[in-house]
């Protein structure tokens, strides 16, 4: 019989002991281990995120957030803007939980409600500054030269706009308005996630399957939208997350001097300004709607963080 080609290579294994000896045996457990399909992004970055603590400490925090403003004023027997003259300047008992105000509305209904709005304001500024600041970003870094260079005139125009003297006058003639309030918001705050879209795909657009498609005859708007979009994923929902905190706190800085939400609606923002002049005598009437503030930006801040963590497909730490 002719020797086979290893045989041939590797005259030293032709003896049948020593090949034996050298070639290695696997059981079939072993095999079927090498056989097991490969793990997929998503359940990799979910195994990442569920062991980072701080990101699931700041989902919980924020999902027992949301039931507190949902459930609260359904369980409550006072209305928003229900009155109450008698029962004015209250502390927090039993029947008002979080105290009354100057005219005897509940505190706690109207930090439920108030959180909320600032929520929703929050929310659609920050679904709406990712839109517009991703796809600008992607085009800008896709196509390059002259469109690259005004939409970054673009963004440098918008940085430069006073935002102040842009929501005062937003504040005169829209009446404070919650919707009207976040799409103004986006136009400010799209700026960041466009140049952090534009350097990732800055990146990847001479990647290997972008020359491919090319190649292929695939159209721009295929490529963008089939392969380039997909891949800024990670970082566009990090900066989602980020987004909504900051939106958060200034919305909540632009009702507290005046220029946001406008009554008869109310924010986390407005109730803080609402109660500032009588902070000696009653100071739990700021610290309330402040603490809500301060912990919903907390646990937007933690699942950025954990969030940026599991997305990242060069993060090794399993463990957060």
């Amino acid at each position: 019989m002719a020797k086979s080609t290893f045989d041939q290579a590797n005259p030293e294994f032709a003896n049948t002991e020593l090949y034996e000896h050298h070639v290695p045996v696997f059981s079939a457990g072993e095999i079927e281990g090498l056989t097991e399909a490969p793990q997929t992004f998503g359940w990799l970055a979910w195994k990442r995120f569920r062991h980072h603590r701080m990101a699931i400490i700041g989902a919980v925090g924020l999902v027992l957030i949301l039931l507190v403003f949902i459930v609260g004023p359904m369980i409550s027997p006072y209305e928003f803007d229900q009155r109450n003259i008698a029962d004015r300047l209250q502390g927090p008992s039993s029947d008002h939980w979080f105290g009354t105000d100057e005219i005897g509305r509940d505190l706690f209904v109207r930090t439920a409600q108030g959180g909320l709005y600032s929520l929703r304001i929050g929310f659609i500024a920050a679904v709406l500054a990712t839109a517009v600041g991703t796809f600008l970003g992607a085009i800008a870094a896709y196509f390059a030269k002259g469109v690259d260079i005004l939409i970054s005139q673009v963004i440098n125009m918008v940085l430069i706009v006073p935002a102040l003297i842009v929501l005062s006058i937003f504040s005169k003639y829209s009446g404070g308005n919650a919707t009207s309030l976040a799409i103004v918001l986006s136009l400010l705050l799209w700026t960041r996630i466009a140049r952090v879209v534009r350097g990732v795909v800055l990146s990847i657009k001479e990647q290997e399957y972008i020359l491919a498609a090319r190649a292929a005859g695939a159209s721009h708007a295929r490529i963008i939208f089939r392969h380039v979009l997909p891949n800024v994923v990670g970082p566009v929902v990090v900066e989602v997350t980020l987004l909504l905190g900051t939106v958060i706190v200034l919305e909540s800085t632009l009702s507290f001097l005046g220029l946001g939400v406008q009554p008869p609606d109310a924010s986390l923002g407005t109730l803080v300004a609402d109660a500032k002049g009588n902070i000696d005598n009653d100071p739990i009437r700021v610290l309330t709607p402040g603490f809500f503030i301060v912990l919903i930006v907390l646990c937007v801040n933690f699942l950025g963080d954990g969030l940026r963590d599991a997305l990242d497909p060069r993060s090794k730490n399993e463990r957060g």
